[in-house]
């Protein structure tokens, strides 16, 4: 058989690869700590600096925007209009901060993951390696297509529809617009070369914020697929354990080990909950007003702005999800460890095995969970909190805006 049809075990950097790439054309370098080129490791440093910095003075722009609309409620709707922008833009910027602040946290996590990982096939096969990599790559590829579609509409679309009008539809000026609502200190739209300069400066801004946003999520699914494949092989080697009362020395070994692997995964999660915690809860809170104000623009507008909106909509919508989903499977897979102790044929073994075994499912009762300060704890009920949070606003909004 030919050497390349040989299946080959996949590497915990494999199951990287799309957070890492990604983040790569931002400037932001995961694993910097191990290059052995200083000055790729700098150009990079300052293409992420330079990039954000430019990105934080267009936010800015945003809020001056913001500010100047609501002064009068003929402009309201513009106001209305920017705000998901200036959301989805403030929740960049933390979950960016967010990875600069828990660097040493992040490498120490992914480092330790690494280690943990099943490096043969044999192994891979006993934790159901494929099985969890396949959904991750499945729900990967679709938050990352519905990210990068809803940045690319908003950049992409003023451009392409003044190029169509001006080059197929015989119009005479080409309509020189932004996809983007933002305040600048000059007339952006003065002249050709100005103009271009900006468009671009705005899209690398877009994207920029994009990545941003879908990395740190990206990075998430990642870890918690690992956290869940490992608590779902403690569960299957528990219940498969035969608790032979006649091989004590052996059970006591087994149980030891297992107690010493279910504890490093509950302190990882624990650096997961440290990581995420706070940037979650702005997530949660910027993404109900977020799909408040989108609902109200889709309720509100004309065809080619429902579009582009809808799919903003989605984004917002599914990112929620994605990450409550997670959370929900994190909590079931550390739930799992205790009820497969508890399944075993303990009744068989000594009394030192049973308090042992006592212990360990008394800790698991207590599940791995990432808990935002003030917010319960995520999962699939979090998920309906933020719905319920965005129709409240999307009431209030929709009240006050019309009885005004």
């Amino acid at each position: 058989m030919s050497s390349s049809l040989v299946e080959s075990p996949r590497t915990f950097g494999d199951m990287m690869r799309m957070p890492v790439r990604f983040y790569k054309t931002i400037g932001e370098d995961i694993y910097a700590h191990r290059s052995t080129n200083e000055l790729t490791s700098l150009l990079l440093k300052i293409y992420l600096y330079a990039g954000f910095i430019n990105f934080n003075l267009l936010v800015c722009g945003e809020l001056v925007f913001f500010y100047k609309s609501i002064q009068d409620f003929e402009t309201v709707r513009l106001a209305i209009a920017v705000a998901p922008c200036i959301g989805f833009s403030l929740v960049a910027d933390f979950k960016q901060l967010t990875m600069v602040v828990y660097k040493k946290t992040l490498i120490q996590l992914l480092d330790e993951l690494e280690e943990m990982h099943p490096k043969t096939l044999l192994a891979q096969k006993a934790y159901k390696m494929a099985d969890f990599e396949r959904t991750m790559k499945r729900v990967i590829s679709i938050f990352t297509f519905l990210c990068l579609a809803y940045t690319t509409t908003f950049t992409l679309y003023p451009a392409v529809k003044a190029t169509v009008k001006y080059n197929f539809l015989g119009y005479e000026t080409f309509d020189r617009n932004f996809g983007f609502l933002i305040w600048f200190p000059y007339d952006a739209t003065s002249r050709n070369w100005v103009y271009w300069i900006t468009y671009w400066d705005i899209a690398h801004g877009a994207y920029l914020a994009g990545i941003a946003f879908l990395c740190a999520d990206l990075l998430l699914v990642v870890v918690i697929t690992q956290l869940c494949m490992h608590f779902s092989y403690i569960s299957g080697r528990l219940e498969a354990h035969p608790c032979d009362p006649d091989q004590d020395e052996e059970n006591l070994s087994f149980l030891c080990s297992m107690i010493k692997y279910h504890d490093k995964c509950l302190t990882l999660c624990e650096h997961v909950n440290k990581m995420y915690s706070f940037s979650l809860l702005l997530n949660f809170l910027m993404a109900s007003m977020q799909i408040c104000f989108i609902a109200f623009q889709v309720t509100e507008s004309t065809i080619e702005v429902i579009l582009i909106y809808c799919i903003f909509l989605m984004t917002s919508m599914v990112q929620v999800f994605l990450v409550c989903y997670y959370g929900d499977a994190l909590i079931a897979a550390s739930e799992r460890v205790g009820d497969a102790a508890y399944n075993q044929n303990w009744f068989q073994c000594s009394k030192r095995y049973c308090i042992m075994l006592k212990l360990m499912i008394m800790r698991s009762q207590k599940p791995a969970m990432i808990r935002p300060p003030t917010f319960p704890p995520i999962s699939l009920v979090t998920y309906m909190k933020v719905i319920s949070m965005s129709y409240q606003f999307f009431a209030l909004l929709k009240t006050t805006y019309y009885r005004d």
